[in-house]
């Protein structure tokens, strides 16, 4: 049986545009979809739910949430094969432990601005900082449909990283849509008077740019000759790059070493800051 594209599902609008994504990205993949609620309560608490059901919020139950999920997946793509569960957890515990058995996990993430944003999208954030399968977020502002015709899929590639995983997600993404590979690569100058660095074969030293284009072309050199990709060098911060390169992109895909910090594995600051502010939905991959 093949494995399912799980979205977490909490009633809110944000999560039930995701549904929408993720119906599509299941259509075009050809897998069946994995509904999932997971909370400690066990009625919603929320108003955009309620009004669309037309019961008072505190009459919503659980079941409400992943019913009207599953509706609204029906109505997107009815050759979907739609499950639906709800657990009565955490939704990061859950969610984290789906991803052992999914395809991908997909979730809404609300967007705010300001200072909240140190605390913002904490599931979402959690889940990409722990999960075993690749990571979806869609934020408020990103288009809930997944595209055919139009867009790119950029790939972020990360220095002196084996981004294979990434590189194969990325590709396939782009081959599924009929769209073009986009791989980007920041480099940053030297501080003045720093010595460049010279290539591993001892010939002549290369400059920040040129030893960029390399970790790009090495990073991508076994993508298939049949798909339609280019190579970019940015200079700039990576964050700044990848976020510009998604304002009219599809799908941003980008590998994710975690590091270890004082409540376990978390997100680099270039993953966090693309959470954050990606104009299009944003894959993270384990690495």
């Amino acid at each position: 049986m093949e494995p399912p594209l799980v979205v977490g599902v909490d009633g809110s609008e944000p999560s039930l545009r995701a549904v929408n994504w993720a119906a599509d990205e299941a259509a075009l993949r050809g897998l069946p979809l994995r509904l999932v609620h997971a909370s400690l309560w066990e009625r919603y608490e929320g108003t955009s739910l309620a009004e669309d059901l037309g019961k008072p919020s505190e009459e919503v139950m659980a079941e409400d949430v992943v019913e009207t999920a599953a509706r609204r997946a029906h109505r997107r793509r009815p050759g979907v094969e739609v499950t639906t569960d709800v657990l009565p957890e955490e939704p990061e515990y859950a969610l984290v432990r789906e991803s052992r058995t999914a395809a991908a996990v997909v979730l809404g993430s609300r967007g705010r601005s300001g200072l909240t944003e140190a605390v913002l999208g904490s599931v979402s954030a959690t889940v990409a900082g722990h999960a075993h399968c690749p990571v979806i977020v869609l934020r408020e502002n990103h288009d809930d449909r997944v595209r055919s015709a139009t867009g790119r899929v950029v790939l972020g590639v990360g220095a002196r990283q084996k981004d294979a995983a990434a590189v194969r997600f990325a590709v396939e993404e782009a081959r599924l849509r009929g769209v073009p590979l986009e791989a980007v690569r920041a480099w940053r100058r030297p501080a003045h008077g720093a010595p460049h660095h010279a290539v591993p074969s001892g010939g002549p030293v290369a400059s920040p740019e040129e030893r960029a284009a390399g970790e790009l072309a090495d990073a991508v050199r076994d993508v298939p000759s049949g798909t339609a990709s280019r190579r970019r060098t940015v200079e700039g911060p990576a964050d700044r790059a990848l976020i510009d390169a998604s304002a009219d992109a599809a799908l941003l895909v980008i590998g994710a070493r975690r590091r270890e910090g004082r409540h376990g594995p978390a997100l680099g600051r270039v993953a966090h800051a693309v959470l954050h502010h990606a104009g299009c939905p944003v894959a993270v991959v384990p690495l």
